[in-house]
């Protein structure tokens, strides 16, 4: 996925109780439902592992 900002690459962060995507090149956090509608299916795999993503 590319950040909508810089186009850099967006990866899967996972903090304490949260899951948000994360620039490589900017550093701009994305909660996920913010890009729920572009994700990739490399995306969508990684963020299968987890049984709960919390929206805060």
């Amino acid at each position: 996925m590319k950040c909508k900002q810089c186009a850099g690459k967006l990866e899967v962060h996972r903090s304490c109780r949260r899951v948000r995507l994360r620039c490589t090149l900017c550093g701009k956090e994305y909660q996920i439902h913010e890009v729920a509608a572009d994700l990739d299916r490399e995306t969508e795999e990684v963020l299968e592992r987890y049984t709960a993503i919390i929206y805060d």
